[in-house]
């Protein structure tokens, strides 16, 4: 993604404008204030340098701005590290998001050996143990590719530093068992030194492995920690040449608060004596969204500048839908983008859940105001298959009608004896309208004077399944209630403007 220049940050931060010149001459009074400017920014002001990039949206808190630019975020992608693909499978599963209107991914600094093609991010040296001094270029060669080819197609990144799931042998995955980080696999510590065993078959969420309880507050750690420290630095010294990316502490953790809050103000720290602002959360395991543990990170705006609800996605219908709204309710004095990087939901996946379940959680999390939604990889989601994409042409068109974070939520407008369906409002702008799959089809009716409508509208149906947006329907206002029933079976989204 382009990144300003810092002529032009201190131009914009003290509304600075050069006019234009006569052939020949230059403004030699204008470089003379712009240096005294940067001279002095930076000594006091450090901020200003870094502004502008991926930022919650001043005019609306609860979504993301770029470049000052309102920004949603959607996505899918097929697996939730693709930095470790080869060069060719990466762009082309870019080009394809992309082509969607997609513009966010997920992305865990993974390394799983089960997988056959992803590498650690530690030299391997050749009596077969690894080095924690020493750095392997190929994963980080692969971490810098993935960071470029996003910045260059406006695809951004939430990046999920631990994933617990990379430090277990849980359903005989061997993952810590040939992971570096094990002292029979490096030259670095022991096992006495260390503290750790060779083994962990448990689930993680039994937060049995002490690698996430070497900060200071909790075991201090000294021997294991500085490895940690140094692996976070090594991938700060590539994110933050970049503005597009956002941070995720770890991966559905069961883990203390101490653990996320050490990290999180270790980033923060290390991004500030770069003159760089960034945007932290931490994605708690409990799937109860309004439970207390999910507190930690909404509680604290000084800290985590967003929220990530994406284990809400474990829930359907009306359940799915007001857990997100008591979200926006214990935010509401200190409004964040609220993100879901995984929507989960696919036919045959481990949870149960159908394809039909992703679509609709896709949907609610868009007119519920989230910031952003993200299809999960296949196997749990729709990652990026034809669904998935229609899904995100269709919520480009429907932003292109009426944008999201133009809208407010007004489900209670909608009687729940007329079928489901979802609604958000843009007063004096218009509606959008999800109707899910039902059978029978619902017929909803809508108080266009409830809407703030008091004229002819159109109304703009979308096929959900297919992107595609029928020719607008042109509705007198003849009365206060209109009729919507879908065009056909299926999945559909009205826009009435």
């Amino acid at each position: 993604m382009k990144r300003v220049s810092i002529l032009e940050r201190l131009m914009n931060a003290f509304n600075f404008r050069v006019e234009p010149q006569p052939a020949g001459d230059f403004p030699v009074g204008a470089v003379a204030v712009l240096l005294l400017l940067a001279a002095v920014l930076l000594v006091i002001a450090p901020w200003a340098f870094a502004r502008h990039g991926i930022e919650p949206w001043p005019e609306n808190p609860w979504y993301w701005s770029y470049h000052g630019r309102p920004v949603l975020l959607i996505g899918g992608s097929d697996d939730d590290n693709l930095f470790q693909w080869s060069e060719a499978e990466l762009k082309a599963h870019l080009d394809r998001l992309a082509a969607a209107g997609g513009n966010v991914i997920r992305n865990t600094m993974s390394d799983r050996k089960d997988k056959g093609f992803e590498v650690y991010p530690f030299r391997l040296l050749e009596n077969g143990k690894y080095d924690l001094n020493q750095w392997n270029p190929e994963y980080w060669a692969r971490f810098d590719r993935m960071l470029r080819e996003t910045a260059k197609r406006n695809i951004f990144v939430q990046i999920e530093v631990w994933d617990r799931f990379d430090y277990t042998d849980s359903g005989g995955s061997d993952r810590w068992w040939n992971h570096p980080y094990n002292p029979r696999n490096n030259i670095n510590y022991t096992c006495e030194e260390s503290g750790f065993a060779e083994r962990y078959p448990d689930h993680p969420g039994a937060n049995q492995q002490p690698f996430f309880f070497t900060v200071p507050e909790l075991e201090n750690n000294r021997c294991v920690l500085r490895y940690q420290q140094a692996f976070v630095r090594r991938m700060l010294e590539s994110t933050l040449q970049y503005d597009h990316v956002l941070y995720c502490i770890d991966n559905e953790t069961s883990g203390a608060e101490a653990w996320a809050r050490y990290w999180a103000t270790f980033i923060q720290d290390q991004a500030q004596q770069q003159g760089k602002t960034v945007y932290i959360t931490e994605m708690w395991d409990e799937w109860d969204i309004t439970a207390p543990v999910h507190r930690r990170t909404y509680d604290h705006p000084e800290l985590y500048g967003f929220v990530d609800v994406s284990q809400n996605n474990h829930m359907k219908g009306g359940t799915h839908w007001e857990r997100l709204l008591q979200v926006r309710e214990a935010l509401k004095d200190h409004p964040r983008p609220i993100n879901n990087t995984k929507i989960y939901g696919a036919d045959g996946n481990r949870f149960g859940d159908t394809t039909q379940d992703g679509i609709e959680r896709f949907w609610r999390i868009l007119l519920a105001g989230c910031a952003s939604a993200r299809f999960h990889r296949p196997d749990s989601g729709l990652g990026l298959n034809d669904l998935a994409v229609a899904s995100l042409r269709s919520a480009r068109q429907v932003e292109s009608l009426i944008p999201f974070w133009l809208t407010t939520r007004a489900e209670h407008l909608l009687p729940p004896d007329q079928g489901q369906a979802w609604m958000s409002v843009a007063p004096g702008l218009g509606a959008v309208i999800f109707i899910p799959r039902q059978d029978p089809a619902p017929e909803i009716f809508i108080n266009l004077a409830e809407i703030g409508e008091k004229r002819s509208v159109n109304i703009h149906w979308i096929c959900v399944e297919t992107g595609q947006m029928h020719p607008p329907q042109h509705v007198d206002k003849v009365n206060a209630v209109i009729s919507l029933k879908c065009p056909e079976p299926g999945n559909w989204v009205a826009v009435i403007r």
